[in-house]
């Protein structure tokens, strides 16, 4: 790796979790909260947004969602795909568990639990939406906040930041076949027309206006970028809480009467995030992965893309949907459950190690 793109990692990983992320499901709950009042309270005002559409698409979530993502796309550095060859096995691994196991075990898990466990518990014209939903976070593996996951589990930075240049590039062709697939075998209608717009409109154009700036920002060195990051890093968490309270202002009268509904979606949620873990940091290990490689591996397949898909489950199926409220409950799980993976990880490293 050159000197300019090792300290380009080193940056994009070594920042701690910064306060918003640390408490990001208070956060969550807080605009849950928030969300459902206000729908309670200016029901009109909510229906008026809701109306705001082009092509199926919401415009304020869609210029929310811009804001969500591009920050976060702005530390892919595609140079480093070439480095991948370095890390054959980690690369590998990430690779088979992200987009040849996790879409499908999400789609079982949903499958099990909302189809027959929880079925009778839910509202039955829902539990297609609310499978499509966890569909969509299984098929949207993490982008950004593995930079996080990788630096407290202290992942190598080189890998880190190769992986998930090599993981958004897949993304880009990988995602709407496999969603459309999984759908398709969930009996769901498979809506092309907007599942591809979904693709370029929340992966290509954000990835192309990320990659400009970075560029961009590059030309005054990697303290300009670095700068640019931080300044407009925390509309990332900005825009996801405003996009939050607007989908619960939907969902409020569906979630008052059936309180238990977030509890429940939850639960394949968080056994598949423990599947995914467990598997690659097995598989990493079975494989003699060095430790600081196994890390990053593990955390990208366990965590999600969750914007990306809270974004294509509006665009899909609409504010009001089941699907939204699944991915949603993907948000606010996401970063409890990730910080106890990375204790895991770090408390296992000499039991991983004896196998090196």
């Amino acid at each position: 790796m050159s000197a300019q793109c090792s300290v380009a990692a080193k940056q994009a990983t070594g920042a701690p979790m910064g306060f918003f992320e640390r408490y990001l499901s208070v956060w969550v709950v807080l605009c849950i909260v928030a969300g459902i009042l206000f729908g309670q309270w200016f029901p009109a005002a909510f229906q008026a947004l809701g109306r705001m559409e082009v092509a199926q698409v919401n415009i304020p979530v869609g210029l929310l969602i811009w804001v969500m993502i591009v920050p976060m796309l702005m530390k892919i550095d595609f140079s480093t795909i070439h480095e991948v060859k370095d890390q054959k096995a980690g690369i590998g691994i990430t690779l088979f568990v992200n987009w040849a196991v996790k879409p499908f075990t999400m789609a079982a898990l949903g499958w099990l639990f909302i189809r027959h466990v929880f079925a009778p518990y839910l509202p039955a014209e829902q539990l297609d939406s609310y499978i499509a939903g966890l569909i969509l976070l299984g098929a949207a593996p993490c982008t950004a906040m593995v930079f996080v996951w990788s630096n407290l589990c202290r992942g190598n930075a080189n890998f880190t930041i190769s992986q998930v240049a090599l993981n958004d590039l897949v993304m880009v062709f990988a995602f709407a076949p496999i969603v459309a697939l999984l759908l398709g075998v969930s009996a769901i209608p498979v809506p092309w027309d907007t599942l591809l717009l979904s693709v370029v409109m929340y992966i290509v154009i954000p990835l192309a206006i990320a990659q400009g700036l970075r560029k961009h920002f590059l030309r005054g060195g990697e303290a300009a970028l670095k700068a640019a990051q931080e300044r407009i890093g925390p509309f990332t968490i900005m825009a996801l809480l405003a996009t939050l309270v607007l989908l619960f202002a939907f969902q409020g009268e569906a979630i008052v009467e059936q309180p238990l509904i977030i509890g429940m979606l939850a639960v394949p949620i968080f056994l598949q995030g423990l599947l995914i873990a467990a598997l690659g940091y097995w598989l990493n290990r079975k494989f003699r992965v060095k430790h600081d490689v196994a890390g990053p591996s593990t955390m990208i397949g366990a965590s999600n893309f969750f914007e990306l898909a809270v974004a294509v489950a509006i665009v899909l199926y609409g504010f009001d949907s089941g699907a939204a409220l699944a991915t949603v409950v993907g948000v606010l799980i996401e970063v409890p459950v990730m910080l106890w993976l990375v204790k895991m990880v770090n408390s296992t490293k000499g039991w991983y190690e004896k196998a090196l």
